[in-house]
């Protein structure tokens, strides 16, 4: 009969070790659980500072955005007004030549040899063939001026 207190006594005993076991597993899942929990939530943080962010940015685009297709369609309507206003002169111009004879004679007879030397120009393909034809055409005469002619 002395074997039976033992024995519960061993039982109790082993029975509080496995508790304190599983108190301590319980406390080490626990610690990782939070561990976890505190990283999940700087992420989260993180994340809404960068969704914050992105967003002011977005708003920002979206301004620039609608601020750019106003300033485009006050392009267009002045591209539209000059377009017209061309046009308008462009048929003054033509009544114009219509209506006064010598306008129109005027403008039928060739330009100058003088002018038209100055519109050709040869097919150049650089900066240096452009170089090379200035330097090799006719300079222009410089004109005397009679304030040097006096000094």
């Amino acid at each position: 009969m002395n074997l039976l207190p033992r024995v519960w006594l061993s039982l109790l005993l082993a029975a509080t070790v496995l508790a304190g076991l599983w108190a301590a597993n319980m406390r080490l899942r626990l610690d990782s659980a939070n561990a976890t929990l505190q990283h999940s939530q700087a992420q989260l943080e993180q994340a809404q500072a960068t969704t914050e962010r992105y967003q002011l940015s977005l708003a920002q685009l979206n301004k620039l955005l609608e601020r750019e297709r106003a300033e485009q369609a006050s392009l267009r309507l002045m591209q539209q007004q000059l377009r017209q206003g061309l046009a308008q002169r462009q048929r003054q111009i033509e009544n114009l030549r219509h209506e006064n004879t010598a306008l129109r004679t005027w403008a039928a007879q060739p330009l100058p040899d003088l002018a038209r030397r100055l519109r050709e120009r040869p097919t150049l393909s650089s900066a240096a063939a452009y170089h090379q034809w200035l330097s090799s055409s006719g300079a222009v005469p410089a004109t005397s001026d009679p304030a040097d002619a006096q000094r």
